[in-house]
């Protein structure tokens, strides 16, 4: 199955992000599932490097390069970052820049859409 997550909620404040996170690593354990990451609005912060978060909280951005490096893909809005002033050189290894005409791609091409 080919699985595409659409993020739209800040990295803090409620689990949504979390929880999606959470799934998408799950998904790729097995090692048969292929998933795409795209953040969006709000959600683009969780892939901006260098959070610090308090002992024993989650970290977003260490998720994502988690996610990444198990073969998944992950695209953040591109207007989005240019809008809250994130340089694409802040986001953490494994996440780029991407386009709607991106989303829309990845949107056709999988089998389910999970929006979070």
């Amino acid at each position: 199955m080919k699985y595409l997550f659409v993020l739209n909620d800040a990295p803090y404040g409620n689990e949504r992000p979390y929880n999606a996170l959470r799934l998408a690593r799950g998904l790729l354990k097995p090692g048969s599932e292929e998933v795409k990451l795209f953040l969006i609005g709000d959600a683009v912060a969780c892939a901006k490097a260098g959070q610090k978060v308090p002992q024993g909280y989650y970290n977003a951005g260490d998720m994502l390069r988690m996610i990444a490096r198990q073969g998944a893909e992950i695209g953040v809005c591109g207007t989005c970052i240019d809008a809250r002033g994130i340089a694409e050189t802040e986001l953490v290894e494994g996440a780029r820049r991407g386009t709607m005409d991106g989303l829309i791609g990845w949107t056709q091409w999988a089998d389910k859409v999970m929006v979070f």
